[in-house]
């Protein structure tokens, strides 16, 4: 008989608990909501909090923060860091090895290269454009 969840200690001492999610068997802590569809890999993590919606791709080895909300059919390479808080636009494509920052908001439909660095906080995408709170994903808290 397999255990139902994961116990990890972090380095302040607060436990985590985590399931498999069961498209690709990746983690996702107690608290997120992650959606049926989107694959999450074996070696994944999803945060308390994150919010990942539907067909998304979360490839080898990422790790999405507390709060982070990922989009409708976006698209995250290996090793990809998306920080506390930070928004990723419905079918964006973020390239493995990059890092989001805390806050950061990646727009609708924006491509980001990889090994690239997003900054805390920055914005980047169509001018004004934001992911849409509305359709597709969880509306953020």
């Amino acid at each position: 008989m397999s255990r139902t969840f994961l116990e990890i200690e972090g380095e302040r001492g607060v436990v985590s608990r985590y399931r498999r999610h069961p498209n690709g068997k990746g983690y996702v802590a107690v608290g997120a909501e992650v959606d049926a569809s989107a694959y999450v890999d074996p070696t994944t993590y999803v945060e308390t909090g994150a919010q990942v919606g539907q067909k998304a791709w979360l490839g080898s080895g990422s790790w999405i923060e507390r709060g982070a909300v990922i989009g409708a059919g976006v698209f995250i390479g290996a090793n990809v860091h998306v920080g506390e808080n930070a928004r990723i636009g419905r079918r964006s494509k973020i390239g493995s090895h990059t890092k989001i920052g805390a806050n950061a908001v990646v727009a609708d439909e924006t491509k980001v290269d990889s090994d690239s660095t997003i900054a805390p906080g920055a914005r980047l995408g169509r001018v004004g454009a934001q992911p849409s709170a509305d359709t597709d994903y969880a509306k953020a808290a």
